[in-house]
């Protein structure tokens, strides 16, 4: 498999050099997936590390919040009989609490919070357990909609967290869609060939530059072309949907991802996105694919978002830091 890149030059007269000509370059990547495209940036400092209390934010926000402990049973709606018949019509794993989505994004639309006791979560305190269980409830919830809906088959596990991810409420937590047709991403993912993912995987095992390891059932990859920032992707063979993960899987999954979140506390961020996409219904040559990308933080007066014109209108990422920079930085973590 052939990894398409392309070096774009350009010329400007600097002002900081008293306008002597100054080359620029833009590298642009080309995912061999999806073929959506990637810029990486020669300049850096888009994406500042955090300063922000949270601490301060997460008292704030406290008193209010429906996630919270005091407030769940209340202020939290329970899943409906015809998919989930226990009489507390919520699902629970560990800590870790799943409800309906008030606001549904999907034909089933949960949440998942981490703990109703973790108002403030930290990614440097996101342990594999946390995940795990968190993880856990979104299969239960998957594979109860398998058995009783066959109409709703695309799945997916998805995270806002803070928000500069787009996140309304404070409170850690994961989102869960299940529904009738799939998201554009999905859509895309669906029509690349299975064995065309073990080929992107096998690439870039060889090539060794954005490699991560693998942790048994799991591949975990710097994004060649990143649909965001510092973005690592995970290829689980073997299990298409979020319904069909095993035990072992959830466990892998849960601790690649607290691995993440660990590394992207110590790059200085506080804010990610997180979508786990179910594949298409009958394609067991499929694999899960998941994806995870950092934002902006949280700044006062006023913080940049990480998205502008190019990521949203035209579906290029614009990149300040390679991904093989953050291989580097994630190199051993992984098996």
């Amino acid at each position: 498999m052939e990894l398409e890149r392309h070096v774009l030059r350009g010329e400007i007269l600097h002002p900081d050099r008293e306008f002597a000509a100054t080359p620029t370059t833009v590298e642009v990547r080309v995912d061999p997936l999806t073929g959506h495209a990637a810029r990486l940036l020669s300049g850096k400092g888009l994406m500042p590390p955090n300063e922000y209390d949270l601490a301060a934010l997460a008292e704030a926000t406290r008193t209010t919040c429906p996630f919270c402990s005091e407030r769940l049973e209340a202020r939290t709606p329970r899943l409906s009989p015809a998919i989930w018949p226990e009489p507390e019509g919520r699902i629970r794993v560990g800590e870790a609490v799943l409800f309906p989505n008030l606001t549904a994004y999907a034909k089933w639309s949960v949440v998942s919070v981490f703990s109703p006791y973790r108002h403030l979560l930290p990614l440097g305190e996101m342990t594999p357990r946390l995940v795990a269980d968190n993880l856990a409830a979104q299969v239960a919830f998957h594979r109860a909609v398998v058995e009783r809906d066959p109409d709703a088959p695309w799945a997916s596990v998805n995270a806002n967290h803070m928000l500069p991810s787009g996140s309304s409420l404070f409170h850690p937590h994961l989102q869960g869609s299940a529904d009738t047709v799939p998201t554009t991403m999905q859509r895309m993912l669906a029509e690349v060939p299975g064995e065309r993912f073990r080929d992107y995987v096998e690439t870039e095992r060889r090539a060794g530059e954005r490699y991560l390891g693998s942790t048994g059932g799991v591949t975990w990859l710097a994004s060649f072309a990143p649909i965001g920032p510092n973005e690592v992707r995970a290829v689980a063979f073997g299990s298409p949907t979020p319904a069909a993960l095993s035990g072992d899987l959830v466990e892998e999954l849960g601790a690649g991802i607290a691995t993440v979140l660990n590394l992207y506390a110590e790059l200085g961020f506080e804010s990610y996105n997180l979508a786990a996409y179910g594949g298409p219904p009958g394609r067991g040559d499929h694999p899960l694919n998941l994806r995870i990308v950092c934002r902006s933080n949280l700044r006062e007066p006023a913080y940049r978002s990480d998205a502008a014109w190019m990521e949203r209108l035209h579906w290029d990422a614009g990149i300040d830091l390679t991904p093989e920079e953050l291989a580097e930085r994630a190199h051993g973590r992984f098996g």
